[in-house]
């Protein structure tokens, strides 16, 4: 299945792929007493001279010989039962053999030593580091990864601890594309830069038999603001800033020297209109959590007129309120996420009716 990155995914759930149950030392193998020649995948031993060979099955009879005299005795040391969701990787005097499982498998005392590698996905997290972005911005970033293995001789030969060098690479990875880009872009596409992530990480890890399934970036806090910002006064606001991009200097500029809105100001904006008013007709109030975690307010009354938008609070009391972080608040303004995906995520918090919250789509359509 192609994801949204393009990535193809391994098929989920391919427990079949490697060799079925493997009780007693026939069935589709060689037999204990053929070892394996070339081994069982990349990295494999090379393989047995003659003596080695005789030596090996020598060894491996004796073995044999040894399981049938003691049992039942040896047999609660000799069998082993591997799950569904596991594979038994068996070396037999050091040389790797055919992943077992699942079912019932038996191994020869003294010569036969295993490891059980786990096929269900698992996940871990990258713990917050800073980091300086291209404009200078310093941010605490994170990330949330489950992968799974989809090789068990590859997970066993390549890597000696799997778990670590997965989250030494994922956050190698995070590190250098974090630092190639501006903050503002850090914020807004967290969605592309986690499956350009999971593209490079698995790069990585799938000569490891490892396949990461997902990558979710995790922007903790902004430490510093970016170095390059223009001096003066600055639009506080994720809604001024989206409307003087959508309207196309709808609002007085920065750089011209207005100042922004300030409390209880009032704008009528051209995506305004009776309506929409007539389809919503609902009044909104804003949390927005900015990144230095102050909280600025703005509401966006849809019930009169064309209706209204502005800083502060509305006059009467609002419908809705809505909290939300800046960065995601810029998403949905432009369409990278949608109110009920917000909702479901916990990015957005709705006190009030949630049906009248879920209109906000219809505000949404009307900015493009």
């Amino acid at each position: 299945m192609l994801g949204r990155s393009g990535y193809r995914a391994l098929p989920l759930g391919d427990f079949d792929r490697f060799q079925q149950s493997s009780f007693g030392f026939l069935g589709s193998q060689k037999g204990c007493l053929s070892p394996e020649r070339g081994g069982a995948g990349p990295g494999a031993d090379a393989p047995q001279s003659w003596p080695s060979y005789l030596c090996h099955g020598l060894i491996s009879f004796l073995g044999l010989l040894l399981l049938l005299l003691t049992f039942p005795i040896s047999g609660w040391f000799a069998l082993k039962i591997v799950p569904t969701y596991e594979r038994m990787i068996v070396f037999r005097l050091g040389r790797i053999r055919t992943p077992q499982g699942p079912g019932m498998v038996l191994l020869l005392p003294f010569i036969d030593s295993f490891q059980r590698v786990d096929l269900r996905t698992r996940a871990f997290n990258v713990p917050p580091c800073k980091l300086t972005s291209k404009d200078g911005a310093v941010l605490s970033v994170g990330a949330d990864v489950q992968f799974r293995i989809w090789d068990p001789v590859l997970s066993v030969m390549t890597v000696k601890d799997l778990n670590t060098a997965t989250r030494m690479t994922a956050q190698n990875a995070m590190t250098k594309a974090l630092l190639k880009r501006p903050l503002r872009e850090i914020q807004t596409e967290q969605l592309k830069i986690s499956d350009q992530l999971l593209l490079e990480i698995n790069d990585v890890t799938r000569a490891w038999g490892l396949e990461v399934d997902r990558v979710e970036l995790a922007v903790e806090a902004v430490l510093q603001p970016p170095q390059d910002s223009p001096t003066g006064p600055s639009l506080d606001s994720t809604l001024q800033q989206l409307a003087l991009h959508f309207l196309g200097g709808g609002l007085p500029s920065v750089a011209g020297g207005a100042s922004p809105l300030g409390p209880a100001d009032t704008l009528e904006m051209p995506f305004l209109s009776e309506a929409l008013v007539s389809q919503v007709g609902a009044c909104y109030q804003f949390n927005v959590i900015l990144p230095s975690g102050s909280q600025s307010v703005y509401f966006l009354d849809l019930t009169t007129g064309h209706g209204s938008i502005g800083h502060g609070v509305p006059d009467g009391i609002p419908d809705v309120v809505v909290e939300m972080a800046e960065a995601d608040l810029r998403a949905l303004l432009c369409r990278e996420l949608r109110p009920l995906g917000a909702y479901m995520s916990g990015r957005l918090k709705v006190k009030g009716d949630l049906a009248v919250a879920m209109k906000l789509e219809a505000v949404l359509r009307a900015l493009k």
